[in-house]
């Protein structure tokens, strides 16, 4: 009920209305709000129309930036100092933190040493696989060399022998017209 201006009270006019009817025209109405408004703050905050404007949106930029920038350094130092505290608030917190850094320590330890094991052990079989890779070829080259320095020989006695048979008959030769 409402009140008049002279004082009285009249039965005021409320009208329930189906909400299939107020929901499309309000979703309706809504679309096309939202996209006037979307287009004029497209329009209007990246695109200042004059220099004037221009000029002051750089110069709050400019200020905002830092304040920003400054204010979550600022967050990011309380939230890592209420951390700290929380964890080193008691002795027994300040134990729990320390062999937690101990065996976070050993464990990087261990590893470390693997991986240096490994390493050696990948180094010393390379090692050998070289080493074993020179010793055959050595080997091989000595065979081959030998093999060579006998067919050589060979050759050489056998030509040796048959210069040595052809000067026997060359002088043979010799002798026999000689003494004839």
């Amino acid at each position: 009920m409402a009140t008049t201006s002279e004082g009285t009270t009249r039965p005021t006019n409320t009208r329930k209305s189906t909400g299939r009817k107020t929901t499309r025209r309000s979703t309706a109405s809504r679309r096309s709000t939202t996209a006037r408004r979307t287009t004029q703050a497209t329009s209007t905050s990246t695109q200042p129309k004059t220099p004037i404007e221009q000029v002051g949106e750089i110069a709050e930029r400019a200020v905002l930036v830092p304040v920003g920038a400054s204010l979550l350094v600022r967050d990011n130092l309380v939230s890592t100092v209420r951390g700290l505290v929380t964890k080193y608030r008691s002795r027994a917190g300040v134990e729990r933190e320390l062999k937690r850094y101990e065996r976070r320590g050993a464990s990087a330890r261990n590893r470390f040493e693997r991986q240096v094991r490994k390493t050696r052990t990948r180094f010393e079989r390379q090692v050998r696989q070289r080493r074993s890779l020179v010793e055959r070829t050595v080997k091989q080259n000595r065979r081959r060399f030998e093999r060579e320095v006998r067919s050589v020989r060979k050759d050489l006695e056998r030509q040796s022998n048959q210069v040595g048979a052809r000067v026997e008959k060359l002088v043979a030769d010799a002798q026999g017209l000689i003494g004839q």
